[in-house]
């Protein structure tokens, strides 16, 4: 299959990756001419701009960018996808933008013929390199349905949520709750250790208890309590303390457009925005942790 793909960060270049492994032919697209030139050498060839990977007609094109107004431009620019792209070509986002956004571009491309996906991902970059992402997949059942064999190529659960935008529903309902919990998960640990119990004792009880979830199970931020988490090593890798502000950001603006309450929500987005404010917004967002007092090995 002739897939395009724009860009190629720390999620992309690996996505990207793999779809090369499987076989495919690839074009793709990025600012940084260095991600560029590791696809190229791995397989792939490039293109000037999003407008010229369109313009090569791939059977499906594929997009994971920063944020809304990274989408806006690369679809809806001057030099954008939508300025040359065929009818017949299946559209993937798979950023992390505000649902609305979402929705406002799959639109605009339908109006013109185009069949537009949201998928946007969980897992994370060590995900991303086992090809065993989580695709949360918003747009027509048609569309998903010809969608899923590309997307199993680069995950392992590839959800349908229903019509367009409501991929990106799902992803910041989701990291809404993964923040908070975290937050929670660090509390208690900080609030045990300081009294003195031993982490590791104090997370088996939490984890085989009424308490237990991811951000205790799976990626405990107590420094050695997990070894493969982020907190046994330094706090690097990951999901950044930036990306989680990111995404709790979308959440509390998407839930203000709803009107719904999430007191929860916007309360993590502030602990999170002082984290970030003071400089730690590179760390691992389990790394909160540390804005609770001293943490000891």
């Amino acid at each position: 299959m002739k897939i395009g793909f724009i860009g190629l960060g720390n999620m992309g270049a690996p996505m990207a990756q793999n779809l090369l492994k499987a076989g495919h032919q690839l074009q793709v697209f990025d600012l940084v001419e260095s991600a560029v030139a590791e696809l190229v050498k791995a397989g792939a060839s490039s293109a000037a701009s999003p407008k010229e990977v369109a313009a090569a007609r791939p059977d499906v094109l594929i997009t994971m960018l920063p944020a809304s107004i990274h989408v806006r431009k690369v679809y809806l620019g001057e030099e954008g996808v939508l300025a040359a792209v065929d009818p017949s070509v299946l559209l993937i986002d798979s950023s992390t933008i505000d649902p609305q956004t979402s929705r406002d571009v799959a639109a605009i491309a339908a109006k013109q013929g185009n069949t537009m996906l949201d998928a946007p991902v969980s897992g994370g970059t060590g995900g991303a390199k086992a090809g065993t992402l989580t695709f949360m997949v918003g747009g027509e059942q048609a569309a998903f349905d010809q969608a899923r064999p590309v997307l199993e190529q680069m995950g392992k659960n590839i959800v349908y949520c229903g019509g367009a935008g409501n991929g990106q529903v799902a992803k910041v309902a989701n990291n809404m709750l993964l923040g908070i919990s975290m937050i929670g998960a660090a509390e208690a640990m900080s609030l045990g250790v300081s009294l003195g119990m031993d982490p590791k004792v104090l997370a088996g009880i939490i984890n085989t208890s009424s308490g237990r979830c991811w951000s205790t199970e799976v990626y405990n931020p107590w420094p050695d309590v997990v070894e493969t988490a982020p907190a046994s090593n330094g706090y690097t890798g990951g999901f950044g303390s930036d990306l989680m502000l990111k995404d709790l950001g979308l959440a509390t603006e998407a839930a203000r457009a709803a009107k719904v309450p999430v007191v929860m929500g916007a309360t993590a987005q502030q602990l999170y925005q002082t984290f970030s404010t003071q400089g730690h917004g590179h760390l691992d967002f389990s790394a909160i942790i540390q804005s609770m007092g001293k943490v000891e090995k």
